[in-house]
Formats: structure tokens, C-alpha cells, sequence
């Protein structure tokens, strides 16, 4: 049975350029809603959050943690007795499912996916550096899944931390949107809580982990900055809604009920991004970013239905966040769990999934069993039956299953939309360090490889070496402590080697002819090629230009296939061609000796 109405559950990730403080926010979350009972900080080594060693020993964060909690809203409970709790908790308590990204380019995969299956996120900012490169990444992946988000600056204790300068950063480099909801009430050592423009109170954090939370009168001298920014902020709610508007022009005092229900209808809609500020390593404006996810951040029903195409009549379906749907999940992530072998992490848009029942991976036509599923909770398990629409949880053991699959039910099959990743950019070629680790290597990285779509593993032709490449340095150095912790294989690797692309400039033409006579049937192909050089990041195009039949339909394929071998070999430093386009205008065959492979060639 569900346990909380769909509308009560909230699937976000906290995203962020490094060392903003997103897994630091994560572990006040843990803490606050009771996961947890003591704080995990990162600089210690100790965060639920970050639990691979490789983690631990950098204080960063390489893999996207899940995890889910539960939160009543803290205005809710202000002034409530121990008996009201327990009725405020079984009316207001919301559960919400969290991913923890990391904020590497490196591993920009991990943000790519978790945004894919997310409805909301929740955008960390250093209260001194303001927008950094990386925000701005995350921001229009964000942008291109129509995630809804809010805005958190974080740690406006350090010395240089400027709430407004980092506002107009957000202003100028991602969104004119953005609007400030809450204000510090000093800034570096002096910061010491914050004021909420929509309630009008402010806001003091006390105890050895900020959990009391106190509310006091505005300080004297920021009550006309309030009042001003208040201001600012409702006319640009009431901007979003024309009923809101006439009242607001006619001078009528709207609710705070009022603003808050339709601050959410614009946030949900990306009109606005509200913006909190605080502290999450002094524990000071975490609870407070609780209310407002479970105030303005969708429920899976606050998001339109998941389209797909149905595998049957290619006709395009929809299906609605309904337990009584038909079964319709995405899995975003693979992962090797050295208990219980493959984790396929999931996302239930319809339906629900049961253990024990069969599912159909459309996306490879494969019928698989579900043996057990489970909540992750970072890297602990807690065993669940099933798992309802608009949840998250894992699979263990699937067989065929990639990142970016559709698993539904076999009776009612469709494709969802797949996840597109970035292509490395580095690469590096890699060794065993023994004759014996040879085959433990070539099973290593394609665990990995299948865990990672930006990871892959090729080889030279040429020099019959292993190459492996990934979106950074750093990205490889990881992959390689991993194979030698988990499975235990030492490798020697060369010098990176950037993934460089190569193209043309101008149009030209150029005759190909390949003719070999021997005693019986010869060979014999003949082509002429223009090639044009393409608008940056345009791909490929062949176009077939030939008339009359000089070259005959059967052999048009081969061609293209020798055009897509020789760009992959590269023109001029053997790097794979790009943005051009190959038109096949001419040439001749032979009736006897022509073959694919003579025009391939």
C-alpha cells in the first residue's frame, strides 16, 4: 500500500559547481529530518552521502547518492504540542526523495541522469563565488529536462560572502527570474540567521547543530530594506497571475497563503526562481529550504505526463502518474554493489512495480524477472515489495539492462525518451601490470563502462593497446583506483591524450577507383565524392545524388559505410571527422566484377 499520497512526494536533486556545499546541505537534510543523528561532515571524511572511498579521501563527490526522508513543514509545528505533532505529522508530513550529484565536469553524467528522472532541484550557490562554470552546465541541463528549481546561497559565514552580489551573478549569467525570498541578517562572522519576506519574521538557529529554531522581530535597521524587497517580491508574483495582479494594483493586502499557492504555480511553471540564503556547515537556513521544497517544488502529479512511443504501432502515448496505470520506469543508473552485483536504479513515472513480477526492457525487446528491489539509502539497502508511481528505487540483478533503458509491462510496452550523453573528451591507453591480470582488466572496464555511459574503452588497431577515454582527467584517474580496489587489478596507464575532432573548410571533389583483375571474378569500384564542410556541431550527412542508375541502388550503402570508416580514421592527424557533408554525384560499375566491398573500399 502507498503510505504517502503521491501528491506528498517530492523527487529532487541538489546540484551545484564544486564545492558549493551540496552534499554539506544534504547531511543537515539527513540530520534534520531524522535519518540521521549525527552530522556527517565532509571535510572529516565522515558524509552518508559521499561513501566510496575514493570519496572519503578527496572530500568530493564522484557518484550521485539517493536517499529519502521525511519532513513536515517546520511553520507547521511552530507553536505545536506533543499531541498536535503526531495529527500535523499524519496531515503535513511529506516524503521526499533526494539525489546528491557531484559537481565535477568529469562527472557531469551523473547530474545528466539524475536530472532526467527528477522533478524539481535545488541549486547551491557559494555565497562568495556567485554563479561558477559549472552551475551554469547544470543550469541548462536543468533547462533542457524543464525542471523546475529553487535557489539556495550557501555559506554566507565565509569572509567575502556578498548575498546580493551572488543574486545579480544568478541574474546576469542564468536566469532574470531569480527573486530573493529571504535575507541575511549580517554576512562572514557576523551572519547569525535571516528574515523571510513572505511571513515577515526572522529567524535565529540555535543548539549545537542549529536544530531550534527561533523566530524574533525584524532587527530596526533592515525593516525598510524588508519592506522594499517585499515589495519587489510580490509584485513579481502577482505579475504571474491577472486575478492577483487586479488586486494588487487596487491596493488590497493579499494573504501569505495567497502568495505562497501562487509563488508555487509560477515556480512550477520556471515564471520565477525563488532564492533562500544560509549556512549549511554553521547549520543556519536548512530547515527553511525543507518548507520550501515541499512548498514550491512539483509532486510527479505537479509535472505533465511522460510521452513515449509505443514499440508496436510507433504511435506516440502518454502515461500518467497512476498507481493503476500501466507500468512505465526508466533506469538512470547503473551500478556494481560487491554484495549483491548489479543495482539498476529506477524511476516509476506509471503504474507500479512488484517483486516477483516480469517486466519488458522495450528499449532491447528482453523480458527479465524482478528478484528483489530495494530503497537505497546512499550505499544501504532497505528491502521493499514495491515500488509506487513517482518513486525511486533500485533493482538487483537485471541482466540486460543499460542506463537510458524503458522497463514497462509486457502487456502495454513503450519507449521512453533516452538519456543523450556527452562524448569523452581525453583519452589514455592502459596495461596490465601482469600477463595474469589481462583477462581480470577486460572484465573490470567493461563493468565500469557498462556502470558509465561517458566512460568508454576501445583499441588501437595499430599498436594493439587498450585505449580507454572519459570526459577529464580526472574522471580516468578514478576509473583506474577503482579497478585496482574493486577488482583488484593493477594497470600501468600512458599520457592523457585529448579527443581532438577534425573538419574541412572548404567544398571539394576527389575520384576513387579500385580495380583488381585476378584469374577469376575481379574487383571493381568507382565513385566520385563532393565534400562540404558543415555548421559547427551539425554531425554527418551523406546525400545520395546519383541518377539513372550508373551506380546501382545495392552498392549506395556500401559507400556511405567506406565514407563513415575512412572520417572515423580521419584526413589529416587521425582524428574522427565531423560537421560535413558527403555527396556521392557520380561514377561507374562493372557488371561482373563490381561488389559492396570493391565500393566500400
Amino acid at each position: 500500500m502507498r503510505l504517502y499520497p503521491i501528491e506528498k512526494v517530492r523527487d529532487i536533486g541538489i546540484i551545484a559547481h564544486i564545492d558549493a556545499g551540496k552534499t554539506t546541505v544534504s547531511e543537515r537534510v539527513l540530520f534534520y529530518t531524522g535519518i540521521s543523528h549525527r552530522i556527517g561532515e565532509v571535510h572529516e571524511g565522515q558524509a552518508i552521502m559521499d561513501w566510496m572511498e575514493q570519496e572519503r579521501e578527496r572530500g568530493i563527490t564522484i557518484t550521485a547518492a539517493a536517499t529519502t526522508c521525511f519532513w513536515t513543514p517546520f511553520y507547521k509545528r511552530l507553536d505545536a504540542t506533543e499531541g498536535e505533532l503526531q495529527n500535523l505529522k499524519k496531515q503535513f508530513e511529506h516524503r521526499i526523495n533526494i539525489i546528491d550529484t557531484p559537481g565535477h565536469i568529469d562527472f557531469t553524467v551523473e547530474v545528466k541522469r539524475s536530472l532526467r528522472v527528477l522533478d524539481g532541484a535545488v541549486v547551491v550557490f557559494d555565497g562568495v563565488a556567485g554563479v561558477e562554470p559549472q552551475s551554469e552546465t547544470n543550469w541548462r541541463y536543468a533547462d533542457e529536462y524543464k525542471v523546475p528549481r529553487i535557489c539556495f546561497i550557501n555559506k554566507l559565514d565565509r569572509m567575502g560572502a556578498d548575498f546580493q552580489k551572488s543574486l545579480t551573478s544568478i541574474h546576469e549569467r542564468l536566469t532574470p527570474n531569480a527573486v530573493a525570498t529571504q535575507w541575511p541578517i549580517g554576512i562572514e562572522d557576523n551572519f547569525s540567521g535571516l528574515i523571510d519576506f513572505l511571513t515577515q519574521k526572522a529567524y535565529r538557529f540555535e543548539g549545537d547543530n542549529g536544530e531550534r529554531v527561533i523566530l524574533f522581530d525584524i532587527p530596526e535597521e533592515l525593516k525598510d530594506l524588508v519592506q522594499k524587497k517585499r515589495h519587489d517580491l510580490v509584485e513579481k508574483i502577482a505579475e504571474t497571475d491577472n486575478q492577483l495582479l487586479h488586486e494588487y494594483l487596487e491596493g488590497r493586502e493579499i494573504s501569505v497563503e495567497t502568495l505562497k499557492k501562487t509563488l508555487r504555480k509560477a515556480t512550477l511553471e520556471n515564471k520565477i526562481v525563488p532564492v533562500l540564503c544560509g549556512s549549511a556547515l554553521k547549520n543556519k537556513g536548512v530547515q527553511l529550504l525543507l518548507d520550501a521544497v515541499v512548498d514550491y517544488l512539483p509532486s510527479p502529479i505537479d509535472v505533465p505526463p511522460v510521452k513515449g512511443i509505443n514499440p508496436k504501432n510507433h504511435a506516440e502515448e502518454e502515461r500518467r502518474p497512476d498507481d493503476n496505470e500501466p507500468l512505465a520506469a526508466l533506469a538512470f543508473k547503473i551500478a556494481s554493489d560487491p554484495f549483491v552485483g548489479t543495482l539498476t536504479y529506477f524511476r516509476v513515472y506509471s503504474g507500479v512495480l512488484k517483486r516477483g513480477s516480469y517486466i519488458l526492457n522495450t528499449t532491447k525487446d528482453f523480458q527479465e524477472r524482478v528478484g528483489r528491489i530495494v530503497r537505497m539509502h546512499a550505499n544501504h539497502r532497505e528491502e521493499a515489495e514495491e515500488i509506487c508511481a513517482g518513486d525511486l528505487g533500485a533493482i538487483v540483478g537485471l541482466k540486460n539492462t543499460t542506463t537510458g533503458d524503458t522497463l514497462t509491462d509486457p502487456e502495454h510496452p513503450i519507449i521512453l525518451e533516452k538519456i543523450i550523453f556527452p562524448e569523452p573528451v581525453i583519452s589514455i591507453r592502459i596495461e596490465p601490470k601482469t600477463k595474469a591480470d589481462q583477462e581480470k582488466m577486460s572484465l573490470a572496464l567493461r563493468r565500469l563502462a557498462e556502470e558509465d555511459p561517458t566512460f568508454r574503452v576501445g583499441g588501437d588497431e595499430e599498436t594493439g593497446e587498450t585505449i580507454i577515454s572519459g570526459m577529464g582527467e580526472l574522471h580516468l584517474e578514478i576509473i583506474v583506483d577503482r579497478m585496482k580496489r574493486e577488482f583488484n587489478v593493477e594497470a600501468n596507464v600512458g599520457r592523457p591524450q585529448v579527443a581532438y575532432k577534425e573538419t574541412i573548410k572548404i567544398t571539394a571533389e576527389a575520384e576513387g577507383k579500385y580495380i583488381r583483375q585476378s584469374g577469376g571474378r575481379g574487383q571493381y569500384g568507382h565513385v566520385k565524392l563532393e565534400v562540404k564542410p558543415l555548421e559547427r556541431s551539425k554531425g554527418f550527412e551523406f546525400v545520395d545524388a546519383i541518377r539513372g542508375g550508373i551506380i546501382p541502388k545495392e552498392f549506395i550503402p556500401a559507400v556511405e559505410k567506406g565514407v563513415r570508416e575512412a572520417m572515423a580514421k580521419g584526413g589529416l592527424s587521425g582524428y574522427p571527422m565531423v560537421d560535413m557533408e558527403v555527396t556521392l554525384f557520380d561514377g561507374s560499375y562493372d557488371y561482373v566484377d563490381s561488389s559492396e566491398i570493391a565500393f566500400k573500399i
